[in-house]
């Protein structure tokens, strides 16, 4: 499948940052705007090489990039933007179903509030959504290294229904555990927010199995680490641990970022990626983003990675897609209606 190809298939997406997914032009906007000057470079191409974060190597140092599309959201008119560019991208590049995420504590630090921030985001997004039909929801993210996921989550909850379908920690993993933050997520799960928690990406099982007891994930936000509770031979898993059956058995999505991955140091390369093992073992896999702008990619390129690193076929995609919109926090008729009268016919048409 090359990249045009893929570009043609109606996809959908569950975990893309916001603050990880700036156009290039627009983050030299937006620092020209705020006065910011610490950009590394102010000439466009120059400046996405040295956002893109293929040899960061650690979770810990691809996050450092994000000091510089931070410091230029920190106004409503940029973060509107920001969201508004974003769907009109993911749109641009066949995107019919988008879930985004943002942090809302990153982006106080000149006067917003954290309700600022979110109507900002919703503001953006909503716009996208009436210029090209995109479907969309907001994850709120609290960030584990912070001490205030509750206000967090106190006020992603006054915007259930108008958008914000989701909750999730992100930030470092490792040493910041998902008990720091049972309060938060308790208000968010009683308020009817999706939990989708990033687990399982620096970390181990042990942060999936916190996810998914104490912290109520509905989703794993990476969650491939699963494969060290898997035996593998040749390639293929042979044989499930406990927690890995259970994720198996009841279809928990793993919401999969293979270039982001193999940036962070999970993964050597694509080929080495457990994706496929787990796909073909049964795994509820998703393909995703997470973070355009660091990663430099699209997901159309992700497709087109996943497809041609582990040997799917175009049917694949569509039940990779198929089962990212089932498990999606959104409104159920809107993503119904997608799959009925947008991706089952457009897979049905490759075969």
């Amino acid at each position: 499948m090359d990249l045009e190809a893929a570009r043609e298939l109606p996809k959908a997406v569950l975990h893309d940052h916001l603050d990880g997914g700036l156009r290039v032009e627009t983050l030299i906007e937006l620092a020209a705007r705020a006065g910011y000057s610490g950009l590394p470079s102010y000439d466009a191409a120059e400046l996405a090489d040295a956002m893109f974060q293929g040899g960061s190597g650690s979770l810990r140092h691809y996050l450092d990039s994000f000091t510089h599309t931070v410091a230029v959201m920190q106004t409503a008119p940029a973060i509107e933007q920001v969201a508004y560019e974003a769907g009109i991208d993911h749109h641009g590049d066949g995107v019919v179903y988008a879930e985004l995420r943002l942090g809302p504590s990153l982006l106080t630090e000149v006067g917003l509030s954290r309700e600022e921030v979110i109507e900002s985001a919703l503001l953006g997004l909503r716009r996208a959504a009436s210029e090209t039909g995109l479907v969309f929801g907001l994850l709120i993210s609290a960030i584990r290294q912070y001490h205030d996921s509750d206000a967090v989550a106190a006020a992603a909850v006054n915007y259930v229904g108008e958008g914000v379908v989701g909750f999730d920690l992100a930030g470092r993993e490792i040493g910041y555990p998902v008990e720091d933050h049972l309060p938060a997520l308790h208000r968010a799960r009683e308020h009817g927010l999706g939990i989708s928690l990033h687990a399982g990406e620096a970390a181990g099982t042990g942060s999936i199995a916190a996810a998914l007891g104490k912290g109520g994930a509905q989703r794993l936000g990476h969650g491939v680490r699963i494969i060290d509770d898997c035996k593998v031979d040749h390639g293929e898993i042979t044989a499930l641990g406990s927690l890995a059956t259970r994720v198996r058995d009841q279809r928990i999505p793993l919401e999969v970022a293979i270039s982001s991955n193999i940036h962070t140091g999970l993964a050597p390369d694509a080929a080495s990626h457990p994706f496929g093992m787990l796909y073909r073992a049964g795994f509820n896999v998703s393909i995703n983003t997470d973070n355009r702008l660091m990663s430099r990619v699209s997901m159309s390129s992700e497709v087109t990675l996943a497809a041609e690193s582990h040997n799917l076929a175009i049917s694949d995609i569509g039940v990779i897609t198929l089962g990212a919109l089932q498990a999606g926090f959104g409104d159920w008729e809107q993503r119904q209606r997608l799959i009925d009268e947008v991706v089952t016919p457009a897979y049905a048409a490759t075969t």
